[in-house]
């Protein structure tokens, strides 16, 4: 059953939420939403919270988790 998760993201421009956008794609397996104003990705998925946490640490921006949503 996958699960919703929201994480915070350092994101401040489109090409951010590109670079976000990128890196979940290239893992698979995930449905996300990004909110850029507030600086969060929601993400439906199986995946741990670590390989989620991981996979949007290779964007180069500061990220924590936000806890199930």
């Amino acid at each position: 059953m996958p699960l919703k998760h929201e994480f915070s993201v350092d994101m401040t421009c489109e090409g951010c939420s590109n670079a976000v956008t990128r890196v979940l794609n290239k893992l698979g397996g995930v449905q996300f939403d990004i909110d850029l104003p507030n600086k969060k990705v929601c993400i439906n998925s199986e995946h741990s919270v670590d390989t989620l946490l991981e996979t949007l640490g290779k964007t180069g921006k500061a990220v924590s988790y936000l806890g199930p949503k």
